[in-house]
């Protein structure tokens, strides 16, 4: 949709990976609808996933005792956050919708991207107890997962030997999206893309594609703990 503004959170070493394509038709499809679409890419960036003292310019609310959440709650009320945190924190602010590529790494997204939600998302930005969940910071705005796995549909489905899928996405989903107030999109999972044909990797870029031609229709998914577990 014109004039809506997507930020992709990409965490992918090499620009050639399905990963990297999975990116790049996102960035071209909805540039075509007339979004405005800005891209972290977490390792190009060489982006820090530390949560360390070094977060905070200037001093520190107690040098007695250092509180990462206290004090990156206090700086950023202050303004003293670092620079590549203020950034990214622009990015987020102005985005209709975030989409986080990148691939499954134990049963989870990679560390890089981790230490992205765990530094950007502060207390004050994307949270404030008791606004949270529903009430949550960043209420407006719309999230996706689009990730791949190594293992494939039948292993991840309800009776195969990792689970439900849906049990992993709870904590990334639920528990730092939701979290924040974000309203998820339903899952764009590729499965096992190193164990299928080249035409068949194909196939997932093309659906993918199609996807997002009328993601601006899609309805967010049921936020509760039954779509996970039920």
């Amino acid at each position: 949709m014109a004039g809506r503004k997507v930020l992709i959170v990409y965490a992918h070493q090499e620009p050639k990976s399905l990963n990297g394509s999975l990116k790049r038709v996102a960035v071209e499809e909805l540039s075509k609808q007339g979004c405005s679409v800005t891209v972290s890419d977490l390792y190009a960036m060489q982006f820090e996933p530390r949560a360390t003292r070094n977060d905070i310019v200037g001093c520190l609310h107690n040098p007695e005792e250092f509180n990462y959440g206290v004090e990156t709650w206090e700086a950023y009320k202050r303004g003293d956050l670092s620079n590549d945190l203020i950034e990214e924190q622009k990015k987020v602010q102005e985005a209709d919708l975030m989409i986080f590529q990148f691939p499954l790494y134990w049963f989870s997204m990679p560390a890089i991207m981790k230490g992205w939600m765990d530094r950007v998302l502060v207390q004050g930005f994307a949270h404030d107890f008791p606004k949270c969940y529903d009430s949550g910071l960043l209420k407006n705005k719309l999230a996706l997962f689009s990730f791949t796995t190594g293992g494939s549909r039948e292993m991840y489905a309800k009776g195969g030997i990792s689970g439900d899928i849906r049990y992993l996405l709870w904590p990334i989903q639920h528990g730092i999206m939701h979290f924040c107030g974000v309203k998820v999109l339903a899952p764009h999972i590729c499965f096992a893309p190193e164990y299928v044909s080249e035409e068949k990797r194909k196939e997932m870029l093309i659906a993918w594609a199609q996807r997002l031609k009328t993601l601006w229709k899609e309805e967010p998914i049921n936020c509760s703990p039954e779509w996970y577990f039920k």
